[in-house]
C-alpha cells in the first residue's frame, strides 16, 4: 500500500469517526426556535440551565413536542404546548418531532391528506403521536402504530415552530 493510499484511508477513518461522534449531538445543536421530543417518560423542566436550579414541571410524556427557544450549553431552554417555558437538558430531548392533539373535541383521522378520505379513527385532545410528515395544511401522525392524517391546525408541533 503506498504511503498516500494508506494516510488517504487513516484520514477517512478519522472523519467518519468524528462524524458519528457528533451526530447526536449536532442534530440539536441547529438555529433556533425548533421542535424537539421528550426522549423519557419523567422529564425535569427547571428555572434555570442547570442542575442547581429548582424543578419547575416534571412532564410524564414520553414524545411529547416542546419547542426549543435558545440553548445555553447543553441545556435548552424550551416552551411547551400550553406555554410554559423552562429549561431542559439536551440529553432528555429528542430531535424526533412529535405531534400533540389540540382544540375542542375528537379529530378525525384520515387515511389520506384529504376531508374526504376514509376514516381511520378519532383522537382526542391530549394524544400524543410521531409527527411522520405534513403536506397542503394535514399531518400523518403515528400514535402507538396507528397512522392517519389530521388537519395541521389540529397538532401542536407541526409546522414551522
Amino acid at each position: 500500500m503506498t504511503a498516500f493510499r494508506l494516510f488517504a484511508v487513516l484520514a477517512l477513518t478519522v472523519f467518519l469517526g468524528l462524524v458519528i461522534a457528533t451526530d447526536g449531538a449536532s442534530a440539536q445543536d441547529r438555529e433556533t426556535p425548533y421542535w424537539a421530543s421528550l426522549r423519557y417518560d419523567e422529564v425535569r423542566m427547571r428555572v434555570g440551565p442547570s442542575q442547581e436550579y429548582p424543578i419547575e414541571w416534571v412532564y410524564k410524556r414520553k414524545g411529547l413536542p416542546v419547542k426549543v427557544v435558545r440553548v445555553r450549553e447543553s441545556w435548552r431552554f424550551v416552551e411547551d404546548p400550553e406555554g410554559d417555558r423552562g429549561w431542559i437538558a439536551r440529553s432528555q430531548l429528542v430531535p424526533d418531532r412529535g405531534a400533540l392533539v389540540v382544540g375542542e373535541g375528537l379529530v378525525d383521522m384520515r387515511a389520506a391528506a384529504n376531508p374526504a378520505s376514509a376514516l381511520r379513527w378519532r383522537a382526542e385532545p391530549g394524544v400524543v403521536g410521531k409527527l411522520l410528515r405534513c403536506e397542503a395544511n394535514w399531518c400523518e401522525i403515528d400514535v402507538a402504530g396507528r397512522i392517519g392524517w389530521a388537519p395541521q391546525e389540529r397538532l401542536w408541533g407541526a409546522g414551522e415552530p
